[in-house]
This record gives structure tokens, sequence and C-alpha cells, in this order.
């Protein structure tokens, strides 16, 4: 059969960082009190020039060329966002004029922090299908353009930057050992949708708006959803914790990471953690973490790796590949 094979990563963040002391002077808050709650140390925050599409772009280049690949090489481009550049066109198709692509197709996939798997599931489904040979999978944000800067509850949680993942149809056995997306599981429940939101869009107030959480109620809610998608992933495969080499969750908040993983028996030493220097990046979360352990080793070919993220919306999901 058909899998999706991951070729190549990347990843892109913006130059200005911005710690947790900084953050002290701009919102009544505190280092103790931030890391106590959510892990975060710092974050990046996109400067002039920096967009949606310039760092998604760079993400790209960095994925391409860790897979030995050229733009040419593309045939599809899957953007996850919630933060584009403009209302239309797509981000994706920004990025894929800014790569020099001329053939191909390229489209946004909308599911906030569950975007990138919602993307990678996408993608898969397209590779398999046969409509195209190879995608970028790139989640990117500038979640600081539609931060409340007054409200001290989230203007300390988000961050901006960009990752992506190059993958490629290739024939395999049809097997638990094979390389590549393995299987992915989603869901949404749209009434939850007032716990986590923008207070704005086109079609309402013809304004941006801003980011309004309840986050005692997302909190909540988080690690049951988490929990539900990842034992369906395990039940699919025919896997378990103990098979799994990696968990590389959605970064938003230490405690429902180490909640999520201690619920499913899943060493700590075996979870991927950047929200200390990401803080939450919504789409471009996992990507970014994905890198970072690829980039430094812990990631290694034939391991297996499940990716989860948790949304407004709510949308969750889960994804398990073999790396």
């Amino acid at each position: 059969m058909i899998r999706s094979v991951v070729r190549g990563f990347g990843s892109a963040l913006p130059q200005r960082v911005v710690t947790n002391k900084e953050m002290e002077s701009l919102v009544e808050t505190s280092d103790d009190w931030i890391v106590q709650r959510t892990g975060i140390r710092q974050r990046y925050i996109a400067g002039e020039g920096e967009t949606t599409a310039s760092l998604g772009e760079a993400a790209a280049r960095d994925a391409l060329q860790r897979a030995g690949l050229t733009p040419d090489d593309i045939d599809l481009v899957i953007v996850a966002t919630s933060t584009p550049d403009n209302t239309f066109p797509a981000t994706a198709v920004n990025i894929q004029n800014r790569l020099g692509m001329t053939k191909g197709y390229a489209f946004d996939v909308q599911a906030v922090c569950t975007g990138f798997v919602y993307a990678m599931a996408t993608a898969d489904a397209h590779l398999r299908a046969g409509m195209a040979k190879r995608a970028l999978v790139i989640g990117a944000e500038t979640f600081s353009r539609i931060l409340d800067w007054t409200d001290r509850t989230t203007c300390v949680l988000f961050g901006d930057g960009a990752g992506a993942l190059v993958l490629e149809a290739q024939q395999q056995e049809g097997k638990v050992s094979d390389r590549g997306v393995l299987t992915s599981h989603l869901r949404s429940d749209g009434s939850h949708k007032e716990k986590l939101y923008v207070d704005g869009g086109p079609s309402t107030t013809g304004t941006v708006g801003h980011l309004r959480m309840e986050g005692r109620e997302v909190f909540k809610h988080a690690v049951g959803m988490i929990t539900d998608v990842i034992v369906a992933a395990f039940e699919a495969t025919g896997t378990t914790a103990e098979d799994l080499n990696w968990l590389v969750p959605h970064q938003a908040n230490r405690r429902i990471i180490d909640g999520s993983a201690k619920k499913l028996g899943i060493p700590l030493e075996k979870v991927v953690v950047t929200v200390d220097l990401h803080g939450n990046t919504s789409a471009a979360s996992i990507p970014l973490a994905l890198s970072v352990a690829a980039s430094d080793g812990r990631i290694k070919q034939g391991d297996l790796v499940m990716l989860e993220a948790m949304g407004g919306g709510f949308t969750w999901g889960a994804l398990l590949v073999r790396w």
C-alpha cells in the first residue's frame, strides 16, 4: 500500500524573543506565575515584515533542503493556520508563489491548534489517493497579531513561528512496521465554541478581532479529548504506549502535556516538550517540536511517533507516524 513518508522537516522563528521578564513590564504578571501554570519561559513575536507566509516559506525551504528536494518536486502545499496573511487568497497559495512553484495545488486548513494534525491527515489522504506525489505540510502562525495585549490571561500564552514537513508517497508493505503515516483520528464539537474563539471576522464584525479563552474550561476538557484520539490510534494499529518512541503533543500547557502522558502511561522521558521555548504557537507547535527533536537526534528514522493536539472549536486529533 501507499504510505506518506516524512522526507524532510524544517522550522522558522521570528527574530524577537520575549521572555517572561519582559512580559512583566507589559501586563500584571510574573515569571513564577507563568512558569508554574503553563511551563512557558519565553516566546517569539513577529516583527515588521515577518508574517505567517514569510515564516511558512522559511520553514518550507528548510524542510526542502533537508529532504534534498526543490520546490519543483512538490505537487501539493497545505498550510494549517488561523492567522493568514489575507482573508483570501489562502496563505498556501502565497507560499507556493514565494517558493517559485508553477505547478501543483495549494490550500489552507483551519482547525486552530489541531490544524497541523488535520493538515497531515489531509495530505496523507491526497497522497494515498494518487492526487499528488509529494506534499509540503506547513503549520504557520502569527498569533501575536490577534492577542489582546491588555488581557494577562491570554497574552502571556501565545507566540509566533512555523514548522514544515515534506511528505512523499511511497509503496510500503501495509504493516505497522512501515515508514510513514499509519493512522489518523480527527474530532470536533462546535458546542464548545465560546470557550476558545476570536471575537471578530469578515462576516460578523468586519474586523480581525481578538482571541478570547475560558482557560479553566479548556483545561477541563483537554486531557480527556486528547486521550480519546490517542487510544483510537493505538487500537487502529494494534500498538500500545510501550511501542511508542515519542509523543509530540501540541505545546499549549505543560500541565496538560504531563497529565495526558500520565493518563496514557507514557513516560515523560518519551514526551517532546518545547512549550518553554516557544509558548503556544497553535498550528505551528507540533512541527516546531518535531523539528527540535529531529534536529537534536532524539527522533530517528524508524521511530514510532504520536502527534496529538486539541484546539478551538473544539477540534482535536491524533496521528501516528513511523519516522
